[in-house]
């Protein structure tokens, strides 16, 4: 008798992949069962594309509506948006969740915040599910260990229409972080570090899974952070695999599994580990300790160095492609090469975004401030109502208050910059947002990524500064 073949190791991708693939379809696309669509303002395209062709949501309860990227920072109506346009986006969406009878949570709702923040923090996102939403950070998801990704409207409307969606299936790759990090070093400077590295298109194509002793050392907080910037390397996801921390975090919230559930969805989800062995298209590894405190000089995430480092001359660069662009992100960000990077004057500081604005980033930016004063315009951004009633509950909002930081209401805000919430022409802006490209931040805007201890830390000296030494 023939012996039996050991099944071959698969990746936690593969893994969940392989649960949700429906077909394959002979051009290499596969038909994938979604298990929850993400819905923003931006889905009204989606919503009126289903009213043309007379359909409606197959699955109501698997798809939940957030108010984010327009909502107003100032106020909680559509009232106070920042123009009547702005303000007829933000009914129009409450209106398409009402027709579609999708749970949403509107401006007035204490489950409202950016999408990115609510889903994990309310167990909509939970270990070994497909997720989409029209928004390319949905990755930030994958840190539950999930495969999340954002898709078009064209897309959302056939997820809405059928619960499925046709996807190329990507390559893999592993990013190992080894060592440990050291002080004031966070996931933010981790992930700007990796795509310094690898470049903003070096995980084009690929499912990053984030491993090593760094990432297994992280709160869910931090891996969110993590997975979120993936994209911003080309990533098609990023994804950690689920552990006891992960466990930890989901039990009790209000959409996780309860009771008898709870025991069986845990019982599979400890299944869903990359196995010992299993092999990858690709391989990249950090050495967490050499990791410094990050910033960028230029106009991609790619353009990051260590708050110690100096702007680079584009002439050093190997390829004729990248000493164009270089030349051109220091022609719009007004910086010299050979500039410290340390001490260069900023105009503005805003914490918030789906990367930066969760409880142990505030708590994080106000142990820095705390007693210090700003010294330059700057505003927080709580990720959700509930992060932001968190903060009031532990002191962090006074804190920031007394600093002189505006303290307001929870959205996409200066990240998107799509509510109002902008930086003047000109202007040096330290954000702990995700995107640095140009007008990002408002026409003219000039961006300085980092973490959000770094952005306290920049806005009490008035220029970039190494948070090491407060």
């Amino acid at each position: 008798m023939a012996q039996a073949t050991a099944p071959a190791a698969r990746t936690l991708f593969g893994k969940i992949w392989d649960a949700h693939e429906i077909l394959r379809h002979p051009s290499g696309q596969s038909l994938l069962y979604i298990d929850r669509d993400m819905i923003h303002e931006g889905s009204f395209h989606a919503f009126a594309d289903l009213r043309r062709r007379g359909l409606h949501p197959r699955r109501p309860k698997q798809i939940f509506g957030i108010a984010d990227h327009y909502v107003p920072t100032l106020g909680r109506s559509a009232d106070a948006a920042a123009s009547p346009a702005i303000a007829r986006m933000i009914r129009t969406f409450d209106e398409n969740m009402e027709w579609g009878d999708v749970r949403h949570f509107g401006l007035e709702s204490r489950e409202q915040g950016i999408v990115h923040v609510v889903a994990p923090e309310q167990g909509i996102t939970l270990p070994g599910l497909t997720i989409v939403c029209s928004d390319s950070h949905t990755s930030t998801q994958g840190a539950l260990g999930a495969i999340a990704f954002g898709i078009g409207q064209s897309e959302n409307a056939h997820v809405l229409a059928t619960q499925t969606l046709w996807q190329m299936r990507p390559k893999t790759m592993r990013v190992t972080v080894g060592g440990v990090l050291g002080q004031g070093v966070t996931a933010k400077d981790v992930v700007l570090a990796l795509i310094a590295k690898i470049g903003a298109a070096g995980a084009g194509g690929h499912a990053i899974e984030y491993a090593g002793p760094v990432v297994r050392a992280m709160s869910i907080e931090a891996r969110l952070t993590l997975c979120n910037m993936s994209i911003e390397a080309a990533a098609r996801l990023g994804m950690v695999a689920p552990d006891d921390t992960t466990f930890d975090y989901v039990k009790g919230r209000p959409y996780a599994p309860e009771a008898a559930e709870w025991d069986r969805a845990l019982a599979g989800w400890r299944q869903l580990p990359t196995d010992e062995g299993a092999q990858f298209d690709r391989e990249v590894v950090l050495d967490g300790t050499a990791i410094a405190p990050m910033v960028t000089w230029g106009t991609s995430p790619e353009d990051a160095v260590p708050i110690t480092g100096r702007v680079p001359d584009p002439a050093g660069f190997a390829s004729a492609e990248k000493r164009k662009a270089a030349a051109k992100s220091l022609d719009y960000m007004d910086l010299a090469p050979g500039t410290a990077l340390d001490g260069l004057k900023i105009d503005r500081v805003f914490i918030g975004s789906c990367t930066n604005s969760r409880i142990e980033d505030l708590r994080a930016a106000a142990a820095v401030l705390k007693g210090r004063k700003a010294t330059v315009p700057a505003i927080v951004v709580p990720g959700s109502t509930r992060v932001r009633e968190q903060a009031e509950a532990e002191g962090l909002a006074r804190t920031f208050r007394e600093a002189g930081f505006e303290w307001r209401h929870s959205g996409c805000s200066m990240c998107a910059a799509m509510n109002g919430d902008v930086a003047a022409p000109g202007e040096r802006c330290a954000s702990t947002s995700n995107r640095n490209f140009v007008g990002r931040q408002g026409p003219g805007a000039r961006t300085h990524l980092l973490s959000p201890a770094m952005a306290a830390a920049a806005a009490i000296a008035g220029h970039l500064t190494d948070v090491r030494r407060l």
